[in-house]
Protein backbone atom coordinates (compact mmCIF):
# COMPACT_ATOMS: atom_id res chain seq x y z
CA UNK A 1 0.00 0.00 0.00
CA UNK A 2 2.16 2.60 -1.33
CA UNK A 3 1.28 6.01 0.72
CA UNK A 4 0.84 9.42 -0.91
CA UNK A 5 2.57 11.50 1.78
CA UNK A 6 5.47 11.35 3.92
CA UNK A 7 4.85 11.35 7.56
CA UNK A 8 7.39 12.73 8.91
CA UNK A 9 5.81 16.05 7.96
CA UNK A 10 3.11 17.42 9.51
CA UNK A 11 1.52 17.95 6.74
CA UNK A 12 2.07 14.35 5.96
CA UNK A 13 1.23 13.06 9.02
CA UNK A 14 -1.74 15.00 9.06
CA UNK A 15 -3.23 13.74 6.00
CA UNK A 16 -2.39 9.49 7.17
CA UNK A 17 -4.41 10.33 10.42
CA UNK A 18 -7.15 11.83 8.21
CA UNK A 19 -6.93 8.81 6.29
CA UNK A 20 -7.22 6.46 9.20
CA UNK A 21 -10.36 8.26 10.54
CA UNK A 22 -11.75 7.88 6.77
CA UNK A 23 -11.12 4.38 6.81
CA UNK A 24 -12.42 3.41 9.60
CA UNK A 25 -15.60 5.40 9.42
CA UNK A 26 -16.03 3.66 5.41
CA UNK A 27 -14.95 0.28 6.48
CA UNK A 28 -17.70 0.43 9.40
CA UNK A 29 -20.51 1.99 6.94
CA UNK A 30 -19.32 -0.60 4.47
CA UNK A 31 -20.11 -3.51 6.78
CA UNK A 32 -22.79 -2.31 9.23
CA UNK A 33 -25.89 -3.96 6.47
CA UNK A 34 -24.76 -7.57 6.57
CA UNK A 35 -23.32 -7.58 10.68
CA UNK A 36 -24.08 -10.74 11.80
CA UNK A 37 -22.51 -13.19 11.37
CA UNK A 38 -24.75 -16.29 11.89
CA UNK A 39 -26.67 -14.99 9.38
CA UNK A 40 -24.46 -13.17 6.51
CA UNK A 41 -21.95 -16.05 6.31
CA UNK A 42 -19.41 -15.38 3.35
CA UNK A 43 -21.24 -17.13 0.85
CA UNK A 44 -24.63 -15.51 1.26
CA UNK A 45 -22.41 -12.06 1.14
CA UNK A 46 -21.09 -12.79 -2.18
CA UNK A 47 -24.33 -14.17 -3.21
CA UNK A 48 -25.83 -10.87 -2.52
CA UNK A 49 -23.54 -9.22 -4.42
CA UNK A 50 -23.52 -11.65 -7.78
CA UNK A 51 -27.54 -10.73 -7.64
CA UNK A 52 -26.51 -6.73 -7.45
CA UNK A 53 -23.69 -7.20 -9.85
CA UNK A 54 -21.67 -5.79 -7.55
CA UNK A 55 -18.27 -7.48 -7.94
CA UNK A 56 -16.14 -6.73 -7.51
CA UNK A 57 -17.02 -4.87 -4.67
CA UNK A 58 -15.36 -0.94 -4.82
CA UNK A 59 -18.34 0.62 -3.37
CA UNK A 60 -20.58 0.91 -0.78
CA UNK A 61 -23.23 -2.04 -1.05
CA UNK A 62 -25.84 -2.06 -3.52
CA UNK A 63 -29.72 -1.45 -2.13
CA UNK A 64 -31.55 -5.03 -1.41
CA UNK A 65 -32.64 -7.33 -4.72
CA UNK A 66 -35.29 -8.85 -3.20
CA UNK A 67 -37.72 -8.56 -0.27
CA UNK A 68 -36.23 -11.34 1.48
CA UNK A 69 -32.15 -9.86 1.52
CA UNK A 70 -34.13 -6.30 2.99
CA UNK A 71 -35.65 -7.92 5.47
CA UNK A 72 -32.39 -9.79 6.55
CA UNK A 73 -30.22 -6.66 6.32
CA UNK A 74 -29.57 -4.67 9.56
CA UNK A 75 -32.23 -2.01 9.70
CA UNK A 76 -29.42 0.96 9.64
CA UNK A 77 -28.92 -0.56 5.76
CA UNK A 78 -30.86 2.67 4.00
CA UNK A 79 -28.20 4.83 5.43
CA UNK A 80 -25.35 2.77 4.29
CA UNK A 81 -25.52 1.57 1.18
CA UNK A 82 -24.34 3.12 -2.32
CA UNK A 83 -26.82 6.39 -3.48
CA UNK A 84 -28.06 6.31 0.39
CA UNK A 85 -25.02 7.75 2.58
CA UNK A 86 -25.19 11.48 3.59
CA UNK A 87 -22.73 11.28 6.48
CA UNK A 88 -21.81 8.63 8.41
CA UNK A 89 -24.72 6.24 10.81
CA UNK A 90 -24.22 5.94 14.42
CA UNK A 91 -22.06 3.06 15.47
CA UNK A 92 -20.27 2.11 18.43
CA UNK A 93 -17.10 1.02 16.47
CA UNK A 94 -17.01 4.91 15.83
CA UNK A 95 -18.47 6.28 19.08
CA UNK A 96 -15.63 4.87 20.73
CA UNK A 97 -12.74 5.95 18.89
CA UNK A 98 -14.38 9.59 19.56
CA UNK A 99 -14.49 8.64 23.10
CA UNK A 100 -11.14 7.26 22.83
CA UNK A 101 -9.65 10.80 21.50
CA UNK A 102 -11.97 12.28 24.59
CA UNK A 103 -10.10 10.09 27.04
CA UNK A 104 -6.50 11.04 25.62
CA UNK A 105 -7.36 14.70 25.99
CA UNK A 106 -8.98 14.60 29.31
CA UNK A 107 -6.54 12.71 30.72
CA UNK A 108 -3.46 12.50 28.60
CA UNK A 109 -1.23 9.70 27.89
CA UNK A 110 -1.03 8.76 31.48
CA UNK A 111 -4.76 7.88 32.17
CA UNK A 112 -5.86 5.08 34.21
CA UNK A 113 -7.85 2.20 33.90
CA UNK A 114 -10.17 3.82 36.30
CA UNK A 115 -10.54 6.87 34.38
CA UNK A 116 -11.69 4.82 31.58
CA UNK A 117 -14.48 3.37 32.77
CA UNK A 118 -15.13 7.57 34.69
CA UNK A 119 -15.66 8.00 30.79
CA UNK A 120 -17.85 5.57 30.02
CA UNK A 121 -20.68 6.31 32.42
CA UNK A 122 -20.45 10.31 32.01
CA UNK A 123 -20.06 9.93 28.04
CA UNK A 124 -21.68 6.77 27.04
CA UNK A 125 -25.13 5.88 27.27
CA UNK A 126 -25.84 2.24 28.25
CA UNK A 127 -27.69 1.03 25.89
CA UNK A 128 -24.97 1.86 23.12
CA UNK A 129 -23.10 -0.73 24.82
CA UNK A 130 -22.88 -4.12 23.79
CA UNK A 131 -21.35 -7.59 25.31
CA UNK A 132 -18.41 -6.66 27.72
CA UNK A 133 -18.95 -3.79 27.37
CA UNK A 134 -22.07 -4.01 28.85
CA UNK A 135 -21.24 -5.95 31.40
CA UNK A 136 -18.39 -3.71 32.51
CA UNK A 137 -20.35 -0.75 32.38
CA UNK A 138 -23.24 -2.54 34.47
CA UNK A 139 -19.87 -3.36 36.89
CA UNK A 140 -19.02 0.34 36.99
CA UNK A 141 -22.56 1.26 37.70
CA UNK A 142 -22.79 -1.19 40.81
CA UNK A 143 -19.58 0.09 42.39
CA UNK A 144 -17.26 -2.63 40.92
CA UNK A 145 -13.50 -1.19 39.94
CA UNK A 146 -11.22 -2.65 37.16
CA UNK A 147 -10.27 -5.83 36.98
CA UNK A 148 -13.53 -6.91 38.35
CA UNK A 149 -15.59 -5.35 36.15
CA UNK A 150 -13.85 -7.49 33.35
CA UNK A 151 -14.30 -10.69 35.11
CA UNK A 152 -17.94 -10.22 37.75
CA UNK A 153 -20.69 -11.53 35.41
CA UNK A 154 -19.15 -11.26 31.80
CA UNK A 155 -18.53 -14.19 29.71
CA UNK A 156 -18.09 -12.11 26.73
CA UNK A 157 -14.03 -11.44 28.07
CA UNK A 158 -12.80 -12.61 25.00
CA UNK A 159 -15.06 -11.01 22.61
CA UNK A 160 -13.59 -7.99 20.00
CA UNK A 161 -15.48 -5.27 22.03
CA UNK A 162 -11.50 -3.57 22.85
CA UNK A 163 -10.12 -4.33 19.56
CA UNK A 164 -12.81 -2.17 17.84
CA UNK A 165 -11.62 0.63 21.24
CA UNK A 166 -8.05 1.09 19.97
CA UNK A 167 -7.36 2.66 16.82
CA UNK A 168 -6.96 5.89 18.30
CA UNK A 169 -4.01 4.55 20.59
CA UNK A 170 -2.44 3.69 16.85
CA UNK A 171 -3.39 7.35 15.54
CA UNK A 172 -1.80 8.83 18.44
CA UNK A 173 1.30 6.96 18.39
CA UNK A 174 3.00 6.80 14.15
CA UNK A 175 5.63 4.72 14.04
CA UNK A 176 5.32 3.22 17.87
CA UNK A 177 3.49 -0.14 18.07
CA UNK A 178 4.81 -0.87 21.53
CA UNK A 179 3.36 2.86 23.07
CA UNK A 180 0.21 1.75 21.00
CA UNK A 181 -0.47 -1.45 22.54
CA UNK A 182 0.30 -0.35 26.30
CA UNK A 183 -2.30 2.50 25.77
CA UNK A 184 -4.42 0.07 24.26
CA UNK A 185 -4.25 -1.99 26.76
CA UNK A 186 -4.85 0.30 29.83
CA UNK A 187 -8.48 0.69 28.21
CA UNK A 188 -9.22 -3.00 27.12
CA UNK A 189 -9.03 -4.32 30.75
CA UNK A 190 -11.23 -2.41 31.53
CA UNK A 191 -13.67 -5.16 30.16
CA UNK A 192 -11.56 -8.21 28.84
CA UNK A 193 -9.33 -10.34 29.48
CA UNK A 194 -6.62 -12.50 27.59
CA UNK A 195 -7.04 -12.42 23.47
CA UNK A 196 -9.82 -9.81 23.89
CA UNK A 197 -6.87 -7.83 25.83
CA UNK A 198 -4.68 -9.61 23.14
CA UNK A 199 -6.87 -8.10 20.47
CA UNK A 200 -6.73 -4.42 21.37
CA UNK A 201 -3.01 -4.60 21.63
CA UNK A 202 -2.22 -5.95 17.89
CA UNK A 203 -5.10 -3.61 16.55
CA UNK A 204 -3.35 -0.64 17.87
CA UNK A 205 -0.08 -1.83 16.96
CA UNK A 206 -1.26 -2.47 13.70
CA UNK A 207 -2.20 1.18 13.16
CA UNK A 208 0.86 2.41 14.55
CA UNK A 209 2.84 0.81 12.45
CA UNK A 210 0.63 1.33 9.62
CA UNK A 211 2.20 5.01 9.42
CA UNK A 212 6.04 3.59 8.69
CA UNK A 213 5.39 0.04 7.36
CA UNK A 214 6.01 -0.06 3.47
CA UNK A 215 3.63 -3.01 3.39
CA UNK A 216 0.48 -4.17 5.02
CA UNK A 217 2.57 -7.62 5.60
CA UNK A 218 5.34 -5.50 7.54
CA UNK A 219 2.77 -3.64 9.83
CA UNK A 220 1.26 -7.31 10.77
CA UNK A 221 4.63 -8.40 11.71
CA UNK A 222 5.45 -5.65 13.51
CA UNK A 223 2.00 -6.17 15.43
CA UNK A 224 2.36 -9.54 15.87
CA UNK A 225 5.89 -8.19 18.22
CA UNK A 226 3.55 -6.76 20.79
CA UNK A 227 1.62 -10.07 21.72
CA UNK A 228 2.64 -13.05 23.48
CA UNK A 229 4.04 -15.36 20.67
CA UNK A 230 1.85 -18.27 22.13
CA UNK A 231 -1.77 -16.92 22.78
CA UNK A 232 -4.48 -18.21 20.23
CA UNK A 233 -4.55 -14.74 18.57
CA UNK A 234 -0.59 -14.58 17.65
CA UNK A 235 -1.10 -18.57 16.47
CA UNK A 236 -4.01 -17.68 14.66
CA UNK A 237 -2.24 -14.39 12.56
CA UNK A 238 0.55 -16.20 12.19
CA UNK A 239 -1.40 -18.48 10.24
CA UNK A 240 -3.10 -16.22 8.05
CA UNK A 241 0.06 -14.81 7.38
CA UNK A 242 1.39 -18.16 5.78
CA UNK A 243 -1.10 -19.36 4.16
CA UNK A 244 -0.83 -16.19 2.05
CA UNK A 245 2.95 -16.74 1.88
CA UNK A 246 2.42 -19.85 0.19
CA UNK A 247 -0.15 -18.54 -2.47
CA UNK A 248 -3.25 -19.96 -1.03
CA UNK A 249 -6.17 -17.95 -2.53
CA UNK A 250 -8.24 -15.87 -0.01
CA UNK A 251 -11.24 -18.19 -0.07
CA UNK A 252 -9.53 -21.38 0.75
CA UNK A 253 -7.65 -19.30 3.49
CA UNK A 254 -10.49 -18.09 5.11
CA UNK A 255 -11.73 -21.44 4.82
CA UNK A 256 -9.28 -22.89 6.51
CA UNK A 257 -9.24 -20.47 9.23
CA UNK A 258 -13.10 -21.19 9.94
CA UNK A 259 -12.59 -24.51 10.24
CA UNK A 260 -9.30 -24.26 13.15
CA UNK A 261 -11.65 -21.39 15.41
CA UNK A 262 -15.06 -23.50 14.75
CA UNK A 263 -16.76 -23.23 18.26
CA UNK A 264 -15.46 -19.61 19.36
CA UNK A 265 -18.28 -17.76 17.24
CA UNK A 266 -18.63 -14.80 15.37
CA UNK A 267 -18.10 -12.10 17.94
CA UNK A 268 -14.84 -13.95 19.13
CA UNK A 269 -11.38 -11.49 18.73
CA UNK A 270 -9.57 -15.04 17.35
CA UNK A 271 -11.28 -15.18 14.28
CA UNK A 272 -11.80 -11.54 13.23
CA UNK A 273 -8.71 -11.19 13.73
CA UNK A 274 -7.87 -13.59 11.07
CA UNK A 275 -10.15 -11.93 8.60
CA UNK A 276 -9.24 -8.76 9.12
CA UNK A 277 -5.81 -9.95 8.23
CA UNK A 278 -6.22 -11.84 5.42
CA UNK A 279 -8.19 -8.29 4.21
CA UNK A 280 -5.09 -6.80 4.65
CA UNK A 281 -2.51 -8.98 3.07
CA UNK A 282 -4.34 -10.10 0.34
CA UNK A 283 -5.69 -6.65 -0.07
CA UNK A 284 -2.52 -6.11 -2.36
CA UNK A 285 -2.06 -2.31 -1.26
CA UNK A 286 -5.46 -1.23 -2.88
CA UNK A 287 -7.52 0.53 -0.65
CA UNK A 288 -10.76 -0.34 -2.16
CA UNK A 289 -9.56 -4.28 -2.41
CA UNK A 290 -8.49 -4.06 1.55
CA UNK A 291 -11.97 -3.03 3.04
CA UNK A 292 -14.05 -5.15 0.70
CA UNK A 293 -12.31 -8.51 1.31
CA UNK A 294 -12.31 -7.95 4.86
CA UNK A 295 -16.17 -7.28 4.86
CA UNK A 296 -17.15 -10.47 2.50
CA UNK A 297 -15.24 -11.54 4.80
CA UNK A 298 -17.77 -12.47 7.00
CA UNK A 299 -18.01 -12.23 10.81
CA UNK A 300 -18.02 -8.88 12.70
CA UNK A 301 -18.05 -7.31 9.62
CA UNK A 302 -18.41 -3.61 10.29
CA UNK A 303 -16.13 -3.86 13.21
CA UNK A 304 -13.43 -5.94 10.89
CA UNK A 305 -14.54 -3.04 8.13
CA UNK A 306 -13.41 -0.22 10.37
CA UNK A 307 -9.89 -2.08 11.05
CA UNK A 308 -9.15 -2.83 8.43
CA UNK A 309 -10.36 0.41 6.75
CA UNK A 310 -8.33 2.48 9.51
CA UNK A 311 -5.30 0.49 8.74
CA UNK A 312 -5.13 1.13 4.88
CA UNK A 313 -6.59 4.84 5.40
CA UNK A 314 -2.85 5.43 7.33
CA UNK A 315 -1.18 3.72 4.88
CA UNK A 316 -2.94 4.91 1.36
CA UNK A 317 -3.24 8.69 3.48
CA UNK A 318 -6.59 10.61 3.33
CA UNK A 319 -5.62 12.01 -0.38
CA UNK A 320 -5.43 8.14 -1.40
CA UNK A 321 -8.91 6.49 0.22
CA UNK A 322 -11.12 6.71 -3.04
CA UNK A 323 -13.43 9.49 -3.88
CA UNK A 324 -16.30 7.25 -3.97
CA UNK A 325 -15.89 5.82 -0.02
CA UNK A 326 -15.26 9.59 1.50
CA UNK A 327 -17.29 11.97 -0.30
CA UNK A 328 -20.64 10.19 1.04
CA UNK A 329 -19.54 10.95 4.28
CA UNK A 330 -19.86 14.69 4.04
CA UNK A 331 -16.78 15.23 6.55
CA UNK A 332 -19.43 14.14 9.24
CA UNK A 333 -19.88 11.61 12.30
CA UNK A 334 -23.29 11.26 14.04
CA UNK A 335 -22.34 10.03 17.53
CA UNK A 336 -24.11 8.85 21.08
CA UNK A 337 -21.06 9.93 22.94
CA UNK A 338 -22.54 13.28 24.50
CA UNK A 339 -21.83 16.48 23.09
CA UNK A 340 -20.25 14.53 19.74
CA UNK A 341 -23.27 14.14 17.51
CA UNK A 342 -22.58 16.03 14.45
CA UNK A 343 -18.37 16.38 14.71
CA UNK A 344 -16.45 16.75 11.83
CA UNK A 345 -14.29 14.07 10.59
CA UNK A 346 -11.75 16.38 9.92
CA UNK A 347 -11.98 18.20 13.13
CA UNK A 348 -11.51 14.69 15.22
CA UNK A 349 -8.39 14.21 12.61
CA UNK A 350 -7.18 17.70 13.66
CA UNK A 351 -7.36 16.93 17.71
CA UNK A 352 -6.25 13.76 17.16
CA UNK A 353 -2.95 15.86 15.00
CA UNK A 354 -2.29 17.35 17.92
CA UNK A 355 -2.26 14.71 20.63
CA UNK A 356 0.00 12.57 18.00
CA UNK A 357 2.22 15.85 17.97
CA UNK A 358 2.58 16.63 22.00
CA UNK A 359 3.86 13.09 22.25
CA UNK A 360 6.03 12.76 19.12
Amino acid sequence: MTATTDVTTATGLADRILGGWLGRIAGNMLGKPVEQGEVWTRDRIDRYLRATDALPLTDYLPGPPTEVEERALRPEWRHCVRGRVRGSCRDDDVDYAILGLHLLETHGFGFSTEQVGDLWLLRLPYLQTFTAERAAYRNLANGLRPPLTATYENPYQEWIGALIRADVHGWVSPGAPRRAAALARKDAVLSHTGNGVYGAMWAAALVAAAFTAGTAREAVDEALAVVPAGSRLARTVRRVTSLHESGLPWEDTLATLEEETAGLGWIHTVPNAAVITAGLLYGAGDFSRSVALTVRGGLDTDSNGATAGSVAGVMCGAAGVPDQWKEPLEDTVRSAVFGFDGVRISELAERTLRLAQAEA
